[in-house]
């Protein structure tokens, strides 16, 4: 069974593996990776989407601040 592909450059779905025949972008593979509870990596992309939501809540917090005067 072929295998669909999406074209990156302009979004077109095609069954061509290499280049889109559209407009000659390349193409990727539209679904996402099949689940498994013994993810090697899972840990790791947990860790990483906690320091960025982390860090998001920092820069929120300071440019909500930044606009507050300081009580004396």
């Amino acid at each position: 069974m072929p295998l669909l592909f999406k074209c990156v450059e302009c979004g077109e779905y095609t069954l061509e593996e290499r280049r889109c025949p559209r407009c000659g972008g390349a193409v990727r593979n539209p679904h996402p990776a099949k689940y498994s509870p013994l993810d090697k990596y899972g840990a790791y992309r947990r860790a990483a989407k906690k320091r960025a939501r982390a860090s998001d809540a920092v820069e929120n917090r300071q440019s909500s601040l930044k606009g507050q005067r300081r009580p004396m």
